[in-house]
């Protein structure tokens, strides 16, 4: 009894000791965004004293509205056209018998293997020959290189768990493979959609090297660059507030997607886990 009880305690601390490790960081950012002055360098774990400075100047002044924007619209069009191609993809690669199949879905995944570092050069090449150097597009067509190879693998993985009783009912019936696809395979997938929509929004949210390289001017960079060249007049005068009140405008979208979508998140994770 006082083993299992030793046990139990162990076990809690543990839980403990990895939220506080995990929460206290972005807490940290959270209490010194609303801190100004000499107050920036007192450290306090409880806030004494409330400004809203730093999110002002931060709002009001430079472009960091405008990469906020930039930030959404890349995101968003990337997560649209990655599970767009991986849905089709990951029912070819599943579904669809012919030769090589295995290789294929290997090579896409080992695509993602390659730091992107490795490739930046490469790409930087691709990307001024298409004439799109310091556009959204640049980064829309450089994200889809580590979003799309993670979607196909997943949604593929999801795919292949679906009951082949469910497409044989529809071939049967006369429906085309667009409208297995569309009709009978996509509603089942949210749970899979949802998990690896919101994991490749959160990538190209937070993508710092192809947005550094292939974007040179305040109105098409993104808000991790931003907040990287965020600076005072001198090497000396570094705004940590604004940083701060950055870094959490940019976060807590994220947190808010996590907690509204937690249960398809982790019903898609766990799909296929378990065989009856």
């Amino acid at each position: 009894m006082l083993w299992h009880v030793i046990k139990r305690t162990a076990f809690y601390l543990l839980v403990v000791g990895i939220v506080v490790v995990s929460i206290f960081p972005f807490y940290y950012a959270i209490i010194t965004s609303f801190k100004s002055g000499t107050a920036l360098f007192q450290i306090d774990y409880w806030p004494k004293t409330f400004s809203l400075t730093n999110y002002n100047s931060v709002l009001t002044t430079g472009s960091f509205v405008r990469n906020l924007g930039n930030s959404l619209f890349i995101a968003s069009v990337v997560v649209a056209i990655s599970l767009l191609l991986a849905v089709t993809a990951s029912f070819a690669l599943s579904r669809v018998r012919f030769s090589g199949r295995s290789l294929l879905l290997f090579t896409i995944l080992a695509v993602s293997m390659f730091p992107q570092i490795a490739v930046l050069s490469g790409l930087f090449e691709l990307v001024r020959f298409f004439g799109i150097f310091n556009t959204p597009f640049a980064l829309i067509f450089s994200y889809m290189i580590f979003t799309l190879p993670f979607t196909v693998w997943v949604l593929t993985t999801f795919m292949r768990d679906l009951p082949i009783e469910i497409e044989e009912a529809a071939i049967v019936d006369g429906a085309s493979s667009w409208v297995i696809v569309t009709r009978v395979f996509l509603p089942l997938m949210w749970p899979a959609l949802v998990t690896t929509g919101l994991l490749a929004f959160i990538a190209a949210w937070n993508e710092f090297l192809f947005a550094l390289t292939f974007t040179s001017s305040n109105e098409t960079r993104t808000v991790p660059v931003a907040i990287a060249l965020l600076s005072g007049n001198s090497q000396f005068e570094i705004p940590w507030g604004n940083i701060m009140a950055a870094s959490v405008i940019v976060t807590v979208p994220l947190v808010v997607l996590v907690l509204i979508f937690q249960r398809k998140i982790i019903s898609g994770l766990t799909a296929g886990g378990v065989k009856g």
